[in-house]
Order: C-alpha cells, then sequence, then structure tokens
C-alpha cells in the first residue's frame, strides 16, 4: 500500500531541510527524500584519520536570515565567530571590522602602487554596497519572526526597515552588470581587477560581487563542524514526525496522480511537492505534463548551465596550528601571484597546440585560493599539535570532463594536487611536503556525482541574460513558482546566485505556500 503524504521535499540540502522543517513545524505530514546516503548536500563534514573537513560551504553567513531561522525553530547550536584574512603573495590583512576596508585599499595600493586613484575608487563602490546591505540585511529578516504582525514591533521596527529596505534593493538591483565589466569603469588595469574579482564566478553580478566584503565579516562557524546543522535540521524534523528517506532517488513524478516514484520501486503520493534538488532532474522526472508554460521551462531548464565548481584538496598536516595563525587564521582567501587570470586566455584554446597542461600549470599558480581550517575554530576537529586544511579554488566543470573523457582524470588530479601543495610549500606554508600525512583531491565532477548538480555548481545556475529561475531580491517570492500545479522548488536552482541563506529563505517561502494552499493560512 502507498504511503500518502500532504507534502514531500526531494532534496535533502538546507533548502529541502528548511522547508521540510517547516511544514512538520506546521503540522503537515511530510516526507523528505534523499538520493545520497547522508543529508545536507553542500553542507557536510566528513572524517579521515581524526580530521574533519567540511565538504562543501566552509563557513556560514547570518545575514539576517539564518540565526532567526535556527531560533524560530527552537534549534541550539554553538557559533564561533570566523574572521577572513586575504593575502595577496606575502601581504595578509584580517578582516575585523568596516574599517578593515581601509586595509585592503593599502594592500592593493603595495601590489598596484600606479593604481592608488582607481583603488581608491573602488573602495568607495564597495563602501556604498556594503551601506546597501547594511539595510537590506538590518534586522532579521521578518519572515522568520511569530511577532511580526504585533503592533509596537510592527510601527517601530518593521514598517521603518520596510521603508528603507525599497530604496536600498532598487539601488542595490541596479548593480546587476557583471562585476569585471563594472570595474572596468574604474580602472584599466586587468590585473588589478582580477585580484579583486577572480574568487568569484564568471559573470557575477556586482552588487553580489562587491557585497560580499561586508559579508566576511558574518561569517561565523558551528562547533563541531558545517554538518552540525544539519544533523541538527533532521532532527527537528523527526522529532516533529517528519519522515526521512535517504538512499532513494526520485525517478518519477506522475503529477496528475500526484505521485512519486523512487528507484528502488516505492511509491508515494502527496498534496503538495518541494523540489529542493537539481533543477534538470526535475524536469527530466515529470511524466505526462503538457501545458505550453511546461514545455517553455523546460526548453530553458535544458539549455541552461549550472554555475563554476571547485577543486577542492583536503589534506592532513603535522603541523601546529601557529604555522598558520599570522597568516590564513581561520578561513583566509590567498593569491599567490599577482598577474591575474584573465592572461591566460581560455583553456579551450590550448589544446590543438599541446599546451593544455601548461595552461593548468600557470591556472595553479594565479588563482586564489579559499583556505579553510577547520581545527583553529574547533580544537577537537584535528589530532592535537596537526591541523587539517581544506584549499580550494573554482575550476571548469568543462575543463574536468574534456580531462576525464581523454582518459587523464586521475592523472588530472594527481597533478593539480602536487601542484597546489608544492605552491603552498614555496608561498604561505614552507615545509608543508614533509608534513603531509594524506590528501583527498575533490573535483566539480565529484560534486555532481555525490550532489546531482548539473555541471558540479556550487551556487546555482550560471549568472547570464536568461536564466530558468528568479534572480531580483524583489521579486524573491517568485522564484519557488514552477509552471506546474502543486509543485514548488526551493534551494540554490530557485534563485540565482544563490548561498546558504537563499537556500533557507527559498525552503520557508515554499513551506509557507504549502501551508496557505492546504489549510487556508497566510505565514510572512
Amino acid at each position: 500500500m502507498k504511503k500518502a503524504y500532504d507534502a514531500i521535499v526531494v532534496g535533502g540540502g538546507i533548502g529541502g531541510l528548511t522547508s521540510a522543517a517547516y511544514m512538520t513545524k506546521y503540522g503537515l505530514s511530510t516526507l523528505l527524500v534523499e538520493k545520497e546516503e547522508k543529508l545536507g548536500g553542500l553542507v557536510n563534514t566528513f572524517w579521515k584519520n581524526g580530521y574533519a573537513f567540511d565538504g562543501g560551504i566552509r563557513a556560514f553567513e547570518n545575514s539576517g536570515i539564518l540565526f532567526p531561522m535556527l531560533k524560530n525553530l527552537g534549534i541550539e547550536i554553538e557559533f564561533i565567530k570566523s574572521p577572513v584574512s586575504m593575502g595577496f603573495v606575502n601581504n595578509w590583512i584580517k578582516l575585523k571590522s568596516r574599517d578593515s576596508l581601509e586595509d585592503y585599499k593599502d594592500q592593493l595600493k603595495e601590489n598596484f602602487p600606479n593604481n592608488k586613484i582607481d583603488i581608491d575608487i573602488i573602495g568607495h563602490e564597495i563602501k556604498k554596497v556594503m551601506g546597501y546591505l547594511d539595510v537590506i540585511y538590518g534586522i532579521d529578516n521578518p519572515l522568520f519572526l511569530d511577532n511580526m504582525r504585533e503592533a509596537e514591533y510592527f510601527l517601530k521596527t518593521l514598517l521603518p526597515w520596510l521603508l528603507k529596505y525599497q530604496i536600498n534593493i532598487r539601488k542595490s538591483n541596479k548593480l546587476d552588470k557583471p562585476i569585471n565589466d563594472y570595474l572596468r569603469k574604474f580602472t584599466s588595469n586587468q590585473a588589478l581587477i582580477d585580484m579583486i574579482t577572480q574568487h568569484f564566478f564568471k559573470n557575477t553580478p556586482t552588487n553580489f560581487a562587491l557585497g560580499y566584503f561586508g559579508l566576511y565579516l558574518d561569517y561565523s562557524y558551528p562547533k563541531g563542524g558545517t554538518g552540525v546543522l544539519v544533523e541538527e535540521m533532521g532532527r527537528y524534523i523527526r522529532s516533529n514526525g517528519g519522515k526521512i528517506l535517504t538512499d532513494s532517488k526520485v525517478e518519477k513524478i506522475d503529477n496528475i496522480k500526484k505521485e512519486i516514484e523512487t528507484n528502488d520501486s516505492q511509491i508515494f503520493s502527496y498534496k503538495k511537492l518541494v523540489w529542493a534538488a537539481d533543477n534538470k532532474a526535475l524536469y527530466r522526472s515529470i511524466k505526462g505534463e503538457t501545458k505550453e508554460g511546461f514545455k517553455s521551462q523546460k526548453k530553458i531548464v535544458e539549455s541552461s548551465r549550472g554555475s563554476d565548481s571547485i577543486f577542492s584538496l583536503y589534506m592532513g598536516v603535522n603541523m601546529p596550528k601557529e604555522k598558520v595563525s599570522s597568516t590564513v587564521g581561520v578561513h583566509g582567501f590567498f593569491t599567490p601571484s599577482t598577474k591575474g587570470l584573465s592572461s591566460l586566455g581560455d583553456w579551450k584554446e590550448h589544446i590543438k597546440n599541446n599546451q593544455l597542461e601548461e595552461w593548468i600549470d600557470a591556472y595553479l599558480q594565479r588563482t586564489t585560493y579559499e583556505i579553510s581550517i577547520p581545527v583553529m575554530r574547533d580544537s577537537s576537529l584535528a589530532p592535537e599539535g596537526k591541523i587539517g586544511i581544506i584549499i580550494s579554488s573554482l575550476m571548469d566543470y568543462g575543463l574536468v570532463k574534456y580531462m576525464a573523457g581523454r582518459g587523464d582524470y586521475e592523472r588530472f588530479k594527481e597533478f593539480a594536487t602536487d601542484k597546489i601543495c608544492k605552491i603552498m610549500d614555496e608561498t604561505l606554508l614552507p615545509g608543508l611536503l614533509d608534513n603531509i600525512e594524506f590528501t583527498i583531491a575533490a573535483t566539480p565532477l565529484t560534486i555532481e556525482k555525490i550532489t546531482g548538480n548539473s555541471h558540479g555548481a556550487i551556487t546555482g545556475w550560471e549568472f547570464t541574460d536568461k536564466m530558468p529561475s528568479t534572480n531580483k531580491f524583489s521579486k524573491i517570492n517568485e522564484s519557488i513558482k514552477t509552471p506546474m500545479n502543486d509543485i514548488y522548488q526551493c534551494g540554490q536552482w530557485s534563485f540565482s546566485p544563490a548561498g546558504l541563506p537563499v537556500s533557507i529563505l527559498t525552503g520557508k517561502l515554499a513551506a509557507d505556500q504549502v501551508e496557505k494552499s492546504l489549510k487556508g493560512k497566510f505565514y510572512g
């Protein structure tokens, strides 16, 4: 006998977990289906030889969303501040406050002394966008507050904020030009632009990129690793009567019968379905839908690409924490060369002249690395006197797919691993090569395999003029809608560009819409 639920959520990442958690809070019978053995998607912690590593996101930004959500659900997690450092070659700064913007400008001027005026102007632009975000995220997001309809709160807090929010969100939305194009208005030095932007995704909009300087100051880390958030969310869902089915992939959706079928032939019925997984998989799974809106959206989805992906290197190292405390600290962005990536050109251009390996070598020397050291926040996350290091860089999915297609996937991973370790040994961590206990390499293909994300994407859709998702915060309420009756979406594929706060926000919006539809109530 097939089991029936008020709502089924497909995808156990943070968006799906949020949606399922709220639907159980609302008293709806809820099933969460996840294709992997573990929940979390791009929010997870794994262990190797006594070392803890964060397999996806390295730290959380609150953005007025994460902490209010946890408080609203009654979930208690101990968080540790996770300050960010930035380093160019041997010049490091720690971002401690808004005043750190001056340190950042001085850092850029030291590396680009002929562009001091340009840097001052760009610094002003960063400060301007930070001001917009100070307002936009100026209060706890009202969607997660139970007292938002109380008169005193509405008049003294919510209403004044809403007025300022409308002004600042309009200003922010105007800055939707790709960041590289925008900065060319203020400087002709492409290497300088690269230093500011090359750790962002291709065509990242200006408001997202420049605003990140402020968001870095908002980073926090849960004691025990990022996976603690997933564990507590899963525990909440189960404690409220929700069911979680892991290691089970949805193969078919019959939206006429209101049924899903999994890869092990289990069938479940629903009144409402929330899709929190890869968007392409949604449209592949639906059978028998004939609406023109469905057909046109499916065509857009199928022709769209996921955002950039990353290459990550996890290593256990026999070094004390003090070795990195004065530079990287707990979390840093490190660029070992100021030549910039733009001078390299596209990797595809180097295939025909058999210089692809040289291109990869140069890319790894010039790219910007995100470095995270979990044990620097929590001493229980590595053996005593040792450190686990996570080193990541943006990596083109197409490049890795090409290497795999010609049979060089393992050789590519070995080459990249050796090169990154050598770069770190020669620059940031002298003596590293003699103290590595083990390494684990993860590529865009690894992310695609584990999460199911098209192209190994980590922030949803590639930012283009025409995406199959909403990309204006003023219209984020529209992001959960699909062309199919009784099917909603949430998570990183529903809004672009997306991160943890957006995934949580869309998960809550989807849950509220399901509750409204099934019970005639309105939340938020």
